[in-house]
């Protein structure tokens, strides 16, 4: 395998691994609160999270606007559990479908159903920075908003 994308890897198991810490620290109830209205609460946040490497894949393989609306839609994680479940096995799936891609494939262009074009190691990149700034939210949200400060180191 490619040691870009196996560091790559590397970090997206480090957001995934505090993130599932994060978690391991919150309540039932911390899942309904909302700091902001008609913004996501921490529990539909933590829902956005838990599938980013699942969606983000799809979208890396270019599905449709339509796959993708009928994909999210057919989501709903709604207990700490659930959630935790669904992001170590998402983040399974998307580090097991990297490491099988040959360096020709890694390079392969596939344009977004917006129309965005990345390299399928450029859309892991991505993954990277996407799972990076939901952590960061939630992180604030949890610790400026509701004083909760789950003490997880956030970087190796």
């Amino acid at each position: 395998m490619n040691t870009y994308c196996k560091s790559t890897l590397h970090q997206i198991k480090v957001a995934v691994t505090t993130i599932v810490e994060i978690i391991e620290k919150l309540a039932e109830e911390d899942l309904q609160k909302r700091p902001t209205p008609n913004k996501h609460s921490i529990g539909e946040l933590l829902e956005h999270i838990a599938i980013i490497c699942d969606a983000d894949s799809l979208i890396s393989d270019g599905a449709s606007q339509d796959k993708m609306n009928k994909f999210y839609s057919s989501i709903s994680y709604k207990s700490l559990n659930e959630l935790k479940e669904a992001l170590i096995k998402n983040h399974q799936f998307l580090e097991e479908k990297f490491m099988n891609f040959t360096e020709v494939e890694l390079q392969e262009e596939i344009t977004s159903y917006w129309g965005v074009t990345y390299s399928r190691y450029e859309w892991l990149l991505e993954i990277v920075a996407h799972i990076y700034h939901h952590r960061g939210q939630l992180h604030s949200m949890l610790v400026h908003c509701y004083g909760i400060d789950p003490k997880v180191p956030l970087f190796e």
